[in-house]
């Protein structure tokens, strides 16, 4: 199999159709008033774990690509410090970034010269595949407990 044949099952992946729900057939199920709930006791809210999974994914696609990269601080950065956005503006601009950096990761794994196999730009170590993978799994893992929330919650509809 070619590498630009790898490319494309991994986006398949990426976007979540291949063994996750994809988060644009969800994430718009929550009413604002709900992201904030932490139901039977659970020790995060739906977004408590959306920030999350956006803040990896960028941190992971600045990881791989970007020259000024600096590491986030485990674990205070990578999780929001309410249950809950502000206002419904903030958890919007939240959605887009999410959205926008996964096109922004799709379309560097597209071009040509960004070799599956090469290290990537912070690393001596890791490759574009690992990266990908890793985003790829988080994503899986995160949208698991996202989808039992919307179930707890009574809105979960397939």
């Amino acid at each position: 199999m070619s590498d630009s044949t790898h490319k494309k099952q991994l986006l398949k992946h990426l976007k979540g159709s291949e063994a996750f729900r994809p988060l644009e057939n969800f994430v718009d199920e929550i009413p604002f008033a709900k992201l904030g709930e932490r139901p039977y006791n659970l020790p995060y809210s739906f977004y408590e774990l959306f920030y999350h999974v956006v803040f990896a994914q960028k941190d992971i696609l600045e990881y791989t690509i970007s020259e000024n990269y600096k590491a986030s601080k485990w674990p205070d950065h990578y999780w929001p410090e309410q249950e809950a956005p502000q206002t419904e503006n903030d958890w919007n601009n939240l959605k887009e970034e999410y959205f926008e950096d996964r096109k922004k990761l799709e379309n560097f794994i597209l071009e040509p010269e960004n070799e599956l196999n090469a290290t990537v730009e912070n690393s001596d170590n890791h490759n574009l595949l690992r990266e990908i993978l890793l985003i790829i799994e988080h994503t899986a893992y995160h949208t698991g407990q996202m989808i039992i929330i919307l179930r707890l919650l009574g809105l979960y509809k397939k």
